[in-house]
């Protein structure tokens, strides 16, 4: 991909400032999605002070060679809950998360010693194109039914389908005019131009329904902004929530819940941690594995998700929708991910700004993440493009994939899910090994 600014060119001071916004719009959904699915007193704006401060942590780490926003981990959902439900109180469960995330964190770091002394070779055949292709492409593809669901989804209760379609279709329509035939800064920045079409589209249909009493033209909710009592408000970190009251409620019982909770999920996210970075490496044009080289990254990922928990409750994870705005925009400047930690840290204590996140609509977002569901399918489309799919174990394997993958397959081990994902690439693995002595036989006969 013919990038217009690389991982180490610096683009200006104001256009660093909109290159950051446009990243922060494109992961802010998810980040922010996360401790509300969880609950239990976390906050958007501590989730957007964690992720800011460990995406610091992970390019410190890569030495700002990796162009990726670590954001709201949703692999970890389950383990979240788990730190709850097996808390004898609220307080003990805040530190369950911190602990969690250290045990998911240390998991990491032992990866990267291991890569550190053994290299990457034994993951290239453990994990050739033929399988890493397949799994990028589920990155994107499991997550468009997300994306088509707040396509059509209004926030406020009431508000009618077909109008959250059409302020989606907007966003999606402006943002591929923008990135198509934009010119110079516009086609640098679709995703800000195109959510705030979306919203424009929406507050007018919001105004018309609340001047004419209709409900169904209403698909916004600006309720946020009736909460913010001040401007600055510092968020409610998570080591602050658990006080030394929690701490004292901690037993051998519960650290074991919490590491059979958190454990395997870490080498879950580890599989996708390899394939975002694999995907990033083929749109960059630089092998990322090798420079800064995957113990740096996982060491960042790793150290990055304990200091994120710490203050917002949610380990971290490398967000797709980060790499697609890198895809779409062509803009791998690390620098602009600098500037997006920077304001999701300055941004989380400033309360309007917070209550504006959170009153983007829906639809808008589902506008957006169709583009970027979408480049992430088709840049794992890309990566196994070259793989002679004739052979039978080649064909086999990224069937398994695209079909386990598709189908949304998930296992439940107690209180541990494998999700979907991480399933069809274990599933993928397994199948490549079981065929690995397939004879090197003409296409022909297969």
């Amino acid at each position: 991909m013919n990038l217009i600014y690389g991982i180490k060119d610096k683009p200006g001071f104001g256009k660093v400032i909109l290159f950051a916004i446009q990243q922060l719009l494109a992961i802010m959904a998810a980040t922010i999605a996360v401790p509300a699915i969880v609950g239990n007193g976390l906050s958007a704006s501590a989730a957007l002070f964690g992720a800011g401060v460990g995406t610091v942590v992970y390019l410190l780490f890569t030495k700002s060679s990796s162009p990726v926003f670590l954001g709201s981990s949703f692999a970890f959902i389950g383990s979240m809950l788990s730190a709850f439900a097996g808390a004898a109180s609220m307080k003990v469960g805040y530190w369950g998360l911190i602990i969690g995330a250290c045990m998911a964190g240390l998991v990491y770091i032992i990866i990267a010693l291991v890569v550190k002394f053994c290299g990457v070779k034994w993951i290239d055949k453990l994990m050739p194109p033929v399988i890493i292709g397949p799994t990028v492409s589920i990155i994107g593809l499991s997550l468009s039914g997300n994306a088509v669901s707040d396509l059509m989804k209004s926030s406020v209760q009431g508000g009618n389908e077909k109008v959250a379609l059409i302020c989606g279709l907007i966003t999606l329509l402006v943002t591929m005019l923008c990135s198509t035939y934009g010119k110079k800064i516009g086609r640098l920045i679709p995703f800000i131009i195109g959510i705030l079409a979306g919203y424009a589209a929406a507050s007018i249909f919001a105004f018309i329904g609340y001047k004419t009493n209709n409900p169904a033209l209403i698909v916004i909710n600006y309720s946020a902004f009736k909460e913010v009592t001040g401007f600055f408000a510092l968020p409610k970190f998570t080591f602050l929530l658990g006080g030394i009251e929690g701490l004292k409620g901690i037993t051998g019982k519960y650290l074991l819940t919490i590491f059979a909770a958190y454990v395997p999920v870490a080498f879950v996210v580890f599989a996708e941690h390899l394939a975002d970075h694999k995907n990033l490496s083929a749109i960059v044009g630089q092998n990322l594995l090798e420079n800064p080289g995957l113990t740096r990254t996982l060491l960042g990922d790793g150290v990055g998700t304990i200091v994120s928990t710490a203050f917002g409750g949610c380990p971290n994870t490398t967000y797709g929708e980060s790499i697609g705005c890198v895809a779409i925009t062509r803009n791998a400047s690390t620098v602009s991910i600098w500037g997006c930690a920077i304001i999701c840290v300055l941004f989380s204590l400033i309360s309007p700004l917070v209550a504006f996140l959170e009153t983007i609509p829906s639809c808008v977002m589902g506008g957006v993440c169709i583009a970027l569901y979408g480049f992430i399918a088709v840049s794992g489309f890309k990566m196994f493009q070259k793989v002679d799919l004739n052979k039978n174990r080649n064909l086999f394997v990224a069937s398994v994939i695209f079909i386990t993958g598709v189908g949304g397959m998930v296992l439940n081990f107690g209180e541990v899910q494998i999700r979907t994902v991480a399933c069809a690439l274990i599933l993928g693995i397994l199948t490549n090994v079981i065929l690995s002595k397939e004879k090197n036989e003409d296409s022909s006969s297969n």
